[in-house]
């Protein structure tokens, strides 16, 4: 019997750096191991591949079997992957027995109706070892086989990674649930609300307040390349942007400006920050190189307001928004500077862009007509497309692959604030399956961890 290929494993050990949890083979790590094949039955066909588009999963999801995976963890661990996948709206996940130790009964299975199936078990208390093998129904071939060992603790990103896998192999794209959204979490009532840093898995579980909530705090958004989030604070009444390192939960000021620093987001290379700074009525945009703290100014306002700077996937040109032609438009620029050109022209005010890291779609909140849409348009302005609307919605942020957008949505409020609400929730790009994220506390202003983030 061969070994099945197992790039997943490989890139995920590259990756595992990147959070303490995980390691080679420290005792809170993770190490992630390829399954022997079993023989495959008589008649099967030629090796699986991924033959079904994202595209096609949204017309007709893929009915995939998910056994249990043992009793308690075991099962833990089933409820999270069931739970991811369904989530997307792109699998109709079926219960069923498939034994972990032997090839499936595909006969069964077919008349199940399944196209895929998952065979597992965990294994182990102080550390758990869990093995995962995924099956191609109709060609009889095994798609993966992994066994992933950890300590307990880790069960849930155990959860993650394997739906990651199966989303991959089915679909043929990167999946999203082993990471993270930094967002603000928010308490009390409506007019004197306490906000807080905080960070959850990309499901709501986990969450973890960074901050005490004593400074108002907004816009949180993660380095692409280190364990370290951006985000604006009030602290001692004076507006301005903060780094976050997660390891070390230190704060330090990110640059000195005679005004109000806001809104930065990360380079793609993580080696330097976007951000407005106020300058006299108006704010211009400045990069900041964070090794050597130096600044410089790319925009020249002239008392225009010049903010939410976004940089493209591949670092060379940067959205934005300014009111400098009357009222609040999208433009885009060389990253370097120089002229900029609006991109936005349907009826209303349009704000917060963020790029999507496939570099195809620029998703913004537009403002008009009582309410607030959310949507998404090509980089060049055309294509715009509403996802979703309602009081508020704003705040878009894709998640690793592109294909879901986070955002928060907002209620209006009645006396005293009786009846308002803040939350997060997702939305595919095509504005397909929108769902909220299940928290304790209201949220706001989220942003997407990279993977493994």
């Amino acid at each position: 019997m061969s070994f099945i290929p197992d790039t997943d494993a490989e890139a995920l050990s590259a990756l595992f750096s990147r959070r303490s949890v995980l390691g080679a083979t420290a005792a809170g790590g993770l190490l992630a191991t390829p399954l022997a094949a079993f023989a495959q039955s008589a008649g099967a066909s030629g090796p699986g591949e991924a033959e079904i588009t994202v595209d096609q999963a949204r017309q007709e999801p893929i009915p995939i079997v998910i056994p249990n995976f043992g009793a308690g963890l075991g099962e833990q661990i089933s409820g999270v992957i069931t739970s991811d996948l369904n989530g997307t709206g792109l699998f109709k996940v079926m219960s069923g027995n498939v034994p972990p130790g032997s090839t499936p009964d595909f006969s069964a299975l077919k008349a199940q109706g399944a196209r895929a199936a998952v065979a597992g078990q965990a294994i182990g208390s102080g550390s758990v070892r869990v093995e995962m093998r995924l099956w191609d129904v109709l060609s009889g071939q095994q798609l993966q086989g992994t066994a992933y060992t950890a300590s307990t603790s880790n069960w849930r990103r155990i959860a993650h990674i394997i739906a990651d896998v199966i989303y991959e192999r089915m679909l043929g794209e990167k999946g999203y649930f082993d990471t993270r959204i930094a967002y603000i979490a928010r308490t009390g009532p409506r007019h004197h609300q306490i906000t807080r840093l905080a960070l959850m898995d990309q499901d709501g579980a986990n969450e973890r307040m960074l901050t005490n909530g004593e400074w108002l705090t907004l816009t949180p958004r993660f380095n692409p390349v280190r364990d370290q989030i951006a985000f604006m604070s009030y602290a001692n009444n004076r507006p301005r942007v903060y780094l976050f390192d997660l390891a070390s939960g230190r704060q330090q000021i990110l640059g000195e400006f005679a005004g109000i620093s806001f809104a930065p987001r990360f380079s793609p290379t993580g080696g330097s920050v976007v951000l407005s700074a106020t300058r006299g009525g108006g704010s211009d945009i400045f990069v900041v190189d964070l090794a050597s703290r130096a600044k410089r100014q790319i925009t020249n306002s002239n008392g225009a307001i010049d903010t939410s700077p976004c940089f493209s996937p591949d670092g060379s040109q940067i959205v934005f928004n300014s009111d400098r032609g009357g009222s609040p438009q999208l433009y885009i620029m060389s990253a370097s500077g120089g002229a900029a050109k609006r991109i936005s022209y349907g009826n209303g005010q349009y704000g917060s862009p963020v790029w999507s890291p496939r570099g195809d779609l620029i998703a913004f909140t537009r403002i008009g007509s009582g309410g607030f849409s959310l949507g998404v348009m090509n980089p060049d302005g055309t294509g715009e497309r509403i996802l979703t609307q309602g009081f508020t919605v704003d705040g878009a942020t894709f998640c690793p692959n592109g294909r879901v957008l986070a955002f928060c949505r907002q209620s209006a409020s009645g006396a005293g604030g009786a009846g308002f609400a803040s939350g997060i929730g997702t939305i595919d790009i095509t504005g397909f399956n929108e769902r909220p994220i299940r928290i304790s506390t209201g949220a706001s202003d989220p942003a997407w961890s990279p993977r493994n983030g």
